[in-house]
């Protein structure tokens, strides 16, 4: 019974530990967040919904390539390829969008 207990403890402790690891990574769920060097804001969209749509943000196409970093204002931004989300971004960061799904 106390190894049980023992083997509980160990494991909820390798648990906190796995989560807060994960979360000092910059992963969030549309992608990964990183401080820009220079202290601007830039989005890189690596990837498109489908190969056949065009990328909007805000409304606009997205004037880079994909997988190509563009300055962007932080806050909220609307991406649109086929489906449509919104992510936020923070001042001084790079995100780097790569997932569309649900």
């Amino acid at each position: 019974m106390k190894i049980l207990k023992v083997i509980t403890v160990l494991a909820i402790k390798i648990g906190a530990i796995l989560f807060i690891a994960s979360c000092a990574s910059g992963r969030e769920l549309r992608g990964r967040v990183y401080k820009s060097k220079d202290h601007k804001t830039y989005l890189v969209i690596k990837e498109k919904d489908n190969e056949k749509c065009e990328v909007h943000v805000d409304g606009e196409i997205w004037p880079y390539a994909i997988g190509i970093r563009g300055e962007i204002k932080p806050g909220k931004h609307e991406i649109q390829c086929g489906g449509k989300l919104t992510i936020e971004i923070k001042e001084g960061t790079t995100f780097i969008f790569d997932y569309w799904g649900p």
